[in-house]
């Protein structure tokens, strides 16, 4: 009878612990649960105020010092208008052999109404344009920095020939053409 109350005794903190064990993982299992609920809750709560806030800031209430402090530049800006150039066919400068540029523009503006001014001012842009391009040489052109830097003296030529002079402001906040691309580009 000793053996039998010496293995009675044995036997059941074994069961103990093994219900012990299985309670921790539950309330473990319960403790990842609950968190993982709380913060998709809190994820879901944030994304709701930021899509309240976004519209709140389209209605310009301007109410908000938290949306005020934030820049700008969140918002979309309007579709940008192109307006093409005809092709520019030029002599080129160099010295050793005749080469000639082919090039066709167009000016990526913020607007329609200044599209309209430069077409009003056509003929001045491309004369300016043209003289540019005259006294350019092939390894001017060449190079990706020399199509940029031309570019850049298109842009200006034509605020210049619409009676804006960019340069004059140190920025190209004045300027009305935001861009200059090249869709064609030929040197021979």
């Amino acid at each position: 009878m000793s053996t039998a109350v010496a293995e009675g005794i044995d036997a059941p903190p074994k069961k103990r612990l093994s219900k012990k064990l299985v309670l921790m993982l539950a309330g473990a299992l319960l403790f990842v649960l609950v968190a993982g609920g709380g913060a998709a809750l809190w994820f879901k709560h944030k994304a709701a105020a930021q899509a309240e806030q976004a519209e709140g800031d389209d209605e310009g209430d301007g109410a908000d010092t938290a949306a005020a402090a934030e820049p700008k530049s969140t918002k979309p800006r309007s579709p940008p208008v192109f307006v093409a150039l005809e092709q520019f066919t030029v002599n080129l400068a160099d010295k050793e052999a005749e080469r000639f540029v082919q090039i066709a523009v167009s000016l990526e503006i913020g607007d329609a109404k200044v599209g309209d001014q430069i077409k009003l001012y056509m003929p001045a842009i491309r004369n300016g344009i043209l003289m540019i391009l005259a006294h350019k040489n092939s390894a001017d052109l060449l190079s990706r920095a020399g199509k940029e830097r031309l570019a850049r003296e298109i842009q200006a030529e034509v605020a210049l020939a619409m009676g804006v002079d960019a340069s004059a402001h140190g920025d190209d906040a004045e300027n009305p053409v935001r861009q200059v691309h090249f869709s064609h580009f030929i040197i021979q």
